[in-house]
């Protein structure tokens, strides 16, 4: 059983039948059934806009699933935020929320799944689905 860190991409892909790696994230999650699925309260964040501006059902709703799948909601702590931080300096084009991300997975020695190709360069732990 793997440690996968999932992306916001992964999560809103799962979740929104429009989304354009929709597939991509179902057959992903679908291979993963087994392992340990972790979802930084960052990308849990990002992950309920869309959600909550449809409205509460909508939110409702991607909790639900999220606990159905199972996933584990991690809190950003110190050595995350470190390790995001150490990631914007030697990546400056990468955004807080997606080195949080990554930092994550780092810490707890995770794979991190993504739809984001650009990831691939930043570490031999990304998976880009």
């Amino acid at each position: 059983m793997a440690l996968l860190v999932l992306d916001t991409s992964v999560v809103v892909g799962w979740f929104d039948r429009s989304d354009t790696l929709y597939e991509r994230s179902r057959e992903a999650l679908r291979r993963a059934r087994m392992d340990e699925k972790i979802l930084p309260a960052s990308a849990y964040a990002e992950s309920l806009v869309l959600p909550n501006r449809i409205g509460p059902d909508a939110v409702a709703a991607l909790d639900e699933a999220l606990q159905a799948l199972p996933v584990r909601i991690e809190p950003i702590t110190a050595q995350i935020a470190r390790r995001a931080a150490a990631l914007r300096a030697k990546y400056p084009s990468l955004a807080l929320g997606d080195a949080l991300v990554l930092a994550c997975g780092e810490v707890l020695g995770a794979i991190v799944l993504t739809g984001d190709r650009a990831w691939a360069k930043v570490g031999p732990r990304v998976r880009v689905i």
